[in-house]
């Protein structure tokens, strides 16, 4: 997502911030860095409804217009702190000695770390996603190829790719569910493991 060369101006570094599409110095990356920090907090105090761009730009110390140099809106904000988490998750432990179930309960766990230490972060961010938003999408699309990464390396070498598809909508369904209070974010990683199993075995996938 990130990379540095240097301006042709001053030689200052530059940072190619994916979720913005923008390059950016590296104070300025440091900025958005700041936004981002300052969003999980807002969220965690006030939640998806009383998150505001201004509300994160006055924690984050810097004017509300400055923060709308970098993100369009809340749901904007909020998909890079989800991008962000997505980014720095270990490696897929894709040991085939371990049943399926258990590879893809562990996956998904990893990829909502903070489903149990801030539900209303979690929430916030699955309810982000949805906007129609361009910049939100372009990180939707992000987001959406390293959770179909990820959860074919947990299923293994040799899978049916209609498994992952609908491994993929069953996990999309199952935050979606949670996200309208009618599942506990918690349950995410069996729900979706069960539904492993239940593909793996009816259709002769890798186990």
């Amino acid at each position: 997502m990130t990379a540095t060369q240097p301006l042709p101006d001053d030689g200052s570094p530059v940072v190619d911030i994916e979720a913005t599409r923008r390059r950016l110095s590296a104070r300025q990356a440091e900025v958005v860095a700041n936004l981002v920090r300052a969003a999980e907090e807002e969220t965690e105090d006030v939640g998806y409804a009383g998150l505001t761009v201004r509300g994160v730009a006055r924690r984050a110390g810097v004017a509300p217009a400055t923060a709308y140099t970098y993100f369009s809106s809340k749901d904007h904000l909020l998909a890079e702190v989800l991008w962000r988490r997505m980014e720095s998750l270990p490696p897929v432990d894709a040991d085939m000695t371990v049943p399926v179930a258990n590879r893809v309960a562990r996956t998904v766990r990893d990829m909502i770390p903070f489903a149990a230490e801030s539900p209303a972060l979690i929430d916030a961010c699955t309810v982000a996603l949805i906007s129609p938003s361009p910049d939100v999408s372009h990180l939707r699309d992000r987001i959406g190829s390293e959770t179909h990464r990820r959860l074919t390396t947990a299923l293994g070498p040799g899978v049916d790719p209609r498994v992952v598809r609908v491994l993929e909508a069953a996990y999309s369904g199952a935050l979606l569910t949670a996200g309208t209070g009618h599942m506990s974010f918690l349950d995410v990683p069996a729900f979706v493991a069960e539904a492993a199993t239940l593909l793996v075995d009816g259709t002769g996938g890798t186990r």
